[in-house]
């Protein structure tokens, strides 16, 4: 490409800026050195923000000129400082605690702002990353709103069938289901294994899914802090044998297995510790008090440190620094973001074989593997790390751990390929 098409594209991207929706949204600026003319509206449901800002980052840097639909909670310097991004803060803020009142006039005004971006943006590719609060309105009347103005429509499906998944399932589901994958031009997933599962269980034809790694989360913020201080803060020794689970607690989460498997350790070493870092997911309150009476009845109370909020950004690397060994008892999960995070911060992974983990561990060099739903095999492989040269050596191999994690799940990789989809969707005559 020439520089003066590059220039011309870079004018473009410019011009088809659409104006701010509401006060706040980002003015658009000319783009020097744009590789690509396509322009895309990247949908992000106002949550996740490690993955939604490790994406629209990376595709920026790829050239793509990106409409960043985000929230308050997104909000961050990058999204203000790339004249590759235009960011409409449509969400606005999602305070849980607000009143019932309040969370329904905040949905209502974002799909009423989300309504009238549609047939005005000048993105012909809509991105989704996540479906929005009202999950079945969005699969099928959002998505026949999006194909009305000819928008040619990616997902992004991070679980195949989150609630077959949870245990409830249901027609209703997997019609939506069915709906959304069908009106989809194209969709991403995270591992071979989903892939299957899209095609088997919904029908879409091989040809309009893509595999991508699941990026790595890099926008905790990484400070000097080393682990003695980070234990020192969580109320840990140094000595002690620290493990971490992390992230929302609900029943697929396989927490339960952990505190049986935690006792039977404890009983044989008393140095052993445990860390349950992560809020409650909603609607399963009466799971967390059940593992919480086990953890009464098994009188592990003062060797297991509970953090049973949501952890800010500001406070998982003291969290991840202060553990030996990152624990993903998981029952049953299609793949998980967790193990590259614990990854990033050089922190070796016991996980169970389910859905794509064993396909993320590195036996004996990033982690190891146990059997799920068996707390006596996850108890076994515990002791394995700690009796392993992984964690011998652990100061040194941390680097190495870090090293995989970037290669296999960076970003750049992501979104190149994620740009060659939006080329050849572009390229193509609309449907």
């Amino acid at each position: 490409m020439t520089s003066a098409e590059q220039q011309l594209e870079t004018t473009e991207c410019a011009l088809r800026a659409h104006e701010s929706l509401h006060e706040g949204a980002a003015s658009y600026r000319p783009v020097m050195g744009s590789t690509t003319s396509v322009r895309v509206a990247l949908l992000t449901g106002g949550d996740d923000r490690p993955y939604a800002l490790g994406m629209v980052s990376a595709l920026a840097g790829e050239g793509v000129c990106v409409d960043f639909i985000g929230s308050d909670k997104l909000d961050a310097p990058e999204l203000h400082n790339s004249p590759q991004i235009n960011f409409l803060n449509l969400r606005g803020d999602q305070n849980e605690d607000a009143p019932l009142l309040r969370k329904v006039v905040r949905i209502l005004t974002y799909y009423a702002r989300l309504a009238s971006y549609v047939p005005r943006s000048q993105a012909r590719i809509f991105h989704l990353l996540w479906n929005n609060k009202f999950e079945h309105f969005d699969r099928t009347a959002l998505m026949l709103y999006y194909r009305l103005f000819r928008k040619r429509v990616v997902f992004t499906a991070h679980n195949v069938n989150m609630r077959k998944r949870d245990g409830y399932d249901s027609w209703w589901n997997r019609m939506s289901l069915r709906v959304q994958y069908g009106l989809a031009h194209h969709i991403f997933v995270h591992t071979d294994r989903m892939k299957r599962e899209l095609i088997a269980d919904f029908s879409v034809p091989q040809s309009k899914v893509t595999v991508i790694p699941f990026g790595i989360n890099n926008t905790s913020p990484v400070t000097s802090i080393a682990g003695r201080e980070s234990r020192q803060r969580l109320g840990i020794g140094y000595d002690h044998k620290t493990l971490l689970f992390f992230g929302q607690i609900a029943p697929y989460k396989g927490l339960s297995y952990l505190i049986d498997a935690f006792a039977d350790l404890a009983t044989r070493d008393k140095s052993y510790r445990l860390v349950i870092a992560g809020k409650v997911k909603r609607g399963y309150a009466d799971y967390w008090k059940k593992v919480k009476n086990t953890i009464s009845s098994r009188g592990l109370q003062d060797r297991i440190v509970e953090r049973i909020e949501h952890i800010p950004e500001t406070d998982v690397e003291v969290h991840f620094k202060a553990a030996d060994v990152l624990i993903l008892p998981y029952t049953n999960i299609s793949q998980s973001g967790v193990p590259f995070l614990g990854y990033s911060f050089g922190l070796p992974v016991i996980a169970t074989d389910t859905g794509s983990l064993r396909e993320d561990i590195v036996e004996g060099e990033t982690g190891f593997i146990c059997q799920p739903r068996d707390a006596t095999d996850l108890a076994r492989a515990v002791r394995q790390y700690f009796s392993s040269e992984l964690f011998r050596d652990l100061e040194r191999r941390r680097e190495e751990i870090k090293r995989y994690a970037n290669e296999r799940c960076s970003w750049t990789k992501v979104a190149e390929i994620t740009r060659k989809v939006y080329e050849k969707l572009n390229a193509q005559e609309g449907q």
